[in-house]
């Protein structure tokens, strides 16, 4: 069984108040992975783990996205808001289909987000983007979208018809192809983040780098670029409990991982990317 770290040295960067962790995962006893789908993780990380980690890394706000094992069953995610109250909101599994019900319960639990995961494992792909657009514009929501961030100049037309804000999420994730800031597709992603409607995640850096630790300098490279180009538009995770972590050696220490992606934004904009920007997407109050 994988061994996870919640504590460790301080960062040597100070989070601001009302510092938010827009990506992690998050599990309570009783939800069984659904047939087919990825596994639960190890030793099902929940609510009081975290808990260890928001002290650790000086987290106050949260927002818990629906773990791919779940598929689009919610009960966990909603479970979980419950057991962490006031300071999170969730990113759910939607559909088309989802009825105005189910997204009323969703919403007042404290959803504000739909999940687009088109990787495997994902539960909602593409191919339901303008269906879940359609969902999420009626009740205010973003949207999270993740692929291979070397198919974003083919995406982008569609990407720019959504009516709801929407986030690319894992450091648009060029998996493919690899990315730099003379790319292509970061420059398709600057015209999407220019339109007004656009965020971008630093979040899950080791999931795509080729450069690797400790400095991922390739996504470093584009990170700051983006954060330059609009720090208004970024938002940031820990993507914890890092599921795709398979064993204890490669577990990151998320304090000095926080350090790390921290450094790639001016420190003038700390507090816009850690608080500002997600309570403007999030609806965080306070």
């Amino acid at each position: 069984m994988i061994e996870r770290k919640f504590s460790g040295e301080k960062p040597k960067i100070p989070m601001p108040a009302g510092a938010t962790d827009t990506q992690m995962h998050m599990y309570l006893p009783g939800f069984p992975a659904k047939p087919g789908a990825p596994a639960l993780p190890d030793g099902l990380p929940g609510p009081d783990d975290y808990r260890r980690v928001m002290a650790w890394l000086g987290i106050e706000r949260v927002v818990i996205t629906q773990g791919n094992a779940h598929q689009a069953d919610n009960a966990n995610l909603l479970a979980c808001l419950r057991e962490m109250g006031p300071v999170a909101r969730g990113v759910a599994a939607i559909t088309g289909e989802t009825t105005d019900s189910d997204m009323e319960a969703l919403h007042a639990a404290g959803v504000r987000g739909a999940r687009i995961m088109d990787l495997p494992g994902g539960a909602v792909g593409l191919e339901a983007l303008e269906a879940v657009d359609a969902r999420a514009h009626a009740f205010g929501w973003c949207i999270a979208v993740q692929f291979d961030g070397n198919m974003l100049p083919e995406l982008a037309p569609r990407l720019e018809r959504l009516r709801s804000r929407f986030i690319i999420d894992h450091h648009g994730k060029f998996l493919s192809g690899g990315a730099t800031p003379a790319s292509p597709e970061v420059e398709a992603l600057k015209r999407l983040i220019d339109g007004g409607s656009c965020w971008f995640k630093f979040a899950g850096c080791y999931e795509s780098s080729r450069a690797g630790p400790p400095d991922y300098d390739d996504i470093a490279e584009v990170a700051r670029h983006i954060a330059a180009h609009a720090p208004e538009r970024v938002i940031w995770g820990t993507n914890w409990p890092h599921n795709l972590i398979k064993r204890t050696e490669d577990y990151p220490d998320d304090g000095a991982l926080l350090d790390t992606v921290l450094d790639w934004v001016p420190e003038a904009h700390h507090r816009r990317v850690l608080v500002d920007n997600p309570a403007e997407l999030f609806g965080f109050t306070g």
